[in-house]
Order: C-alpha cells, then sequence, then structure tokens
C-alpha cells in the first residue's frame, strides 16, 4: 500500500468513526482530528489528492477538507 493509499484509508476511517454523529459535527470532527494529529508532510499529500479529486474518499472527508489547515509550502 503507498503512502497516498494509507492517508486515503486513515481518513475514511476517520470519517467512519464520526458517521454515528450528526453529518456537520461529523464533517467538523474529521477536519479538527486531522488538523490535531496529522504532520504538515500528511495535510500536504492529503490536499494533492483532494485537489486531484478525492478519488477514493468519503464524501464527509473531501467535504471536511474545507476546515482542514492548509500547510505552508516552505514546511517539511
Amino acid at each position: 500500500m503507498s503512502t497516498k493509499q494509507k492517508l486515503v484509508y486513515m481518513a475514511n476511517q476517520i470519517a467512519m468513526f464520526f458517521d454515528s454523529k450528526p453529518h456537520d459535527e461529523g464533517v467538523a470532527g474529521i477536519a479538527e482530528h486531522i488538523n490535531k494529529f496529522w504532520d504538515p508532510r500528511m495535510r500536504r499529500q492529503f490536499f494533492e489528492m483532494v485537489d486531484a479529486g478525492g478519488a477514493g474518499m468519503k464524501p464527509t472527508v473531501v467535504e471536511a477538507a474545507a476546515k482542514i489547515r492548509r500547510p505552508r509550502q516552505d514546511a517539511a
């Protein structure tokens, strides 16, 4: 499994955890989790995939991207 496939898998696992919450709360929870626990390198790869269409990602993950901090371009 490639790094990008692992990120999709992890993002979808986070989304599955929040599936039992009301929609808006779930989307916010996904974003909060990724903002807290994913390093800038992971978030950069995440946004590369989202910007390319989010293939394989649950719709709530793609929706949460609007609330996830994009890493600075010069961050490692």
